[in-house]
């Protein structure tokens, strides 16, 4: 490890300092100044010359400057003759926007790849992306990790007779299904449609869930309302309470209070790929340190990373069997 430094923005300082103990490493300081006209400027207290870099920033709330704070963090690394920087993004906010739905509006996901290649990022490692696609979005390695074996692992141990998996909508329901195939248990989901960026329908359910508990599982959870909706929607075609997981708890605006206030819902559940809420009372937080950890130091001496996700995604890490051989 003593090629490799890691830098952290002020997003997630004290995840940074998780995955550098689980790597043995101290983590490097950061000097973030602020100009009388509101200008950000970054600056890198280590020595970076052809060292392996990587700046630990999700894209959480204040995004925009948190983004912002990436990109200095990446030019300033360059400037000093990296080897290689590496984007460590848990949360890869702009994720969400990856397709023209609408007339003349802009795809942010792109965007935002482009300006951390031409910053110059080399790699990039995040994890649960809202969609797939977004992989497209860049011209440089991206490792996408996955945390459903963390997930799993939670439940594991516990009596989950009479439980059912849920995805809010269909577009999840793949995570769901590997999530339900984990734990031995069956699947639903919910028919979503979306009229606002904090008000969603769900007009029916796939799958029978009367008399279940569910684990409701999602990518992220931000304002609570696509959430609680299917909570409520479970509750009407049957089942009896729910436990609602997600990757990334973002808990934005009033998440906390609508899913403090559903009776029906007795554990919310998030890893730490963001800050968690201070006033969540209750709130289960998982620690995914050790996989970015395991990630880098996987990275960083050129070995496989898909090899982590073995017996959890197939996507991920097929059998040997399955792969293609070589001429």
């Amino acid at each position: 490890m003593k090629n490799i430094v890691v830098f952290s923005g002020s997003a997630h300082e004290a995840l940074a300092d998780e995955i550098c103990s689980n790597l043995g490493i101290e983590r490097s300081p950061v000097k973030i100044s602020r100009f009388s006209n509101d200008c950000l400027q970054a600056q890198l207290l280590a020595n970076c010359r052809q060292r392996d870099v990587y700046i630990v920033q999700p894209l959480v709330p204040p995004t925009q400057e948190h983004l912002m704070e990436l990109l200095l963090m990446v030019d300033a690394a360059r400037g000093a003759s990296a080897k290689q920087i590496t984007a460590v993004m848990p949360h890869y906010a702009y994720a969400r926007s990856d397709k023209k739905d609408a007339s003349r509006i802009s795809i942010g996901g792109r965007l935002v790849a482009d300006l951390l290649q031409t910053a110059g990022v080399d790699r990039v490692l995040t994890m649960a992306l809202h969609a797939p696609q977004v992989h497209g979005f860049f011209s440089v390695p991206v490792d996408h990790l996955t945390a459903l074996g963390v997930i799993a692992e939670h439940f594991r141990g516990r009596d989950l007779n009479n439980h059912i998996v849920v995805s809010p909508d269909l577009g999840n329901a793949k995570q769901a299904t590997l999530l339900a195939r984990l734990l031995g248990l069956p699947v639903a989901a919910g028919n979503k449609q979306r009229m606002a960026d904090d008000k969603v329908v769900i007009e029916s359910i796939v799958g029978d869930v009367t008399g279940k508990t569910a684990i409701v599982l999602d990518d992220e959870i931000a304002t609570g309302g696509s959430v609680v909706e299917i909570v409520h929607r479970l509750v009407d075609f049957g089942a009896t309470s729910a436990t609602v997981v997600c990757t990334h708890g973002l808990f934005t605006g009033n998440a906390v209070e609508k899913l403090t206030g559903s009776q029906y819902i007795t554990e919310v559940i998030s890893t730490n790929t963001v800050p968690a809420p201070e006033d969540f009372p209750g709130l289960t937080t998982l620690s995914v340190a050790s996989l970015f950890a395991d990630a880098i130091d996987r990275i960083h001496s050129g070995r496989s990373v898909s090899k982590l996700f073995n017996g959890v995604d197939p996507a991920y890490a097929p059998p040997e069997e399955e792969l293609p051989g070589l001429f």
